[in-house]
């Protein structure tokens, strides 16, 4: 895909989201969720798990489990898993889409880095569909990056889409972020800044925003929820796993010896290196 000028080239980050695994209670209203409203497409499939993403790449893999406990909003995990879409006509198809389909939505921002919509799967699980703006729109007088939840123009967006119509979910989106709910920032920096070698990109009152490459944020934080949580059960539906996808092997090694000197366990094979957040979501680091 042509990145536009000014737009930020996720594929050049040294550490890009992958795809995101999510545990559900009912795997096939999840997964027609995910279809008709996202517009992603099955891409492999199995007795209790279906893998969905756009034009052959994986995005969300979900496992069906109808013994698990339903998700508990107060307990660390996922806040929202957040689609990027790779231009701001794109993301007005996709809501005129909703529009005409009744999709609930729960929120709709301007972030000055991005304009973004919110909404919920059937099980609760946050969503978040965004465009990026220019990178040039995102820094301060002092270069730093500039972020804040005002109202989004919502007319102004949907005259982008310029008569056109939404087709399904664009080959060049991508999981542009995941944002999680931990029980302490402090905590959470340690883990994605201190290990990962995340940079803090930004912050909020209770939140952290973790960025690789100059991009305002492939991971956050915030305790908004979930303040003090601990250890989520591992058999309650919700978020599994995260990809982030590495550029430099070398990178995945030196967060491996990070990992081992602040004592934890990690887990190398064949498909990289996977770590457990101090709440219990599985960090899985591939080339």
């Amino acid at each position: 895909m042509t990145i536009a000028a000014d737009h930020f080239d996720m594929t050049a980050a040294p550490m890009r989201i992958g795809a995101v695994r999510l545990k559900v209670r009912d795997l096939r209203a999840v997964s027609a969720f995910y279809q008709s409203v996202l517009g992603l497409t099955p891409i492999a499939t199995g007795e209790d798990r279906i893998t969905l993403g756009t034009g052959g790449t994986p995005l969300l893999e979900l496992v069906g489990d109808p013994d698990l406990a339903p998700l508990d909003p107060r307990q660390a995990g996922l806040f929202h898993t957040a689609f990027l879409m790779p231009t701001r006509a794109d993301l007005a198809r996709w809501v005129a889409h909703v529009a005409a389909a009744r999709v609930p939505l729960q929120g709709a921002s301007d972030h000055i880095v991005s304009e973004a919509l919110y909404l919920a799967d059937p099980e609760g699980n946050g969503i978040e569909v965004y465009a990026d703006r220019p990178v040039s729109d995102w820094h301060g007088e002092s270069g730093e990056i500039r972020m804040s939840t005002d109202p989004l123009d919502l007319q102004d967006l949907l005259q982008s889409a310029e008569g056109t119509e939404w087709s399904g979910f664009p080959e060049g989106g991508s999981v542009g972020h995941v944002h999680l709910q931990v029980g302490d920032t402090a905590e959470a920096d340690r883990f994605y800044r201190d290990v990962l070698g995340l940079n803090i990109a930004a912050r909020y009152p209770g939140a952290s925003f973790y960025g690789s490459g100059g991009y305002h944020h492939q991971l956050a934080g915030n305790v908004w929820n979930s303040r003090r949580a601990g250890r989520r059960p591992e058999r309650m539906a919700g978020l599994k796993a995260v990809e982030i996808l590495v550029r430099d092997a070398t990178n995945i090694t030196a967060i491996a010896a990070r990992a081992d000197s602040a004592g934890i366990a990690g887990t190398r094979n064949a498909d990289g290196l996977t770590l457990r957040d101090p709440w219990g979501t599985a960090i899985t680091l591939r080339n």
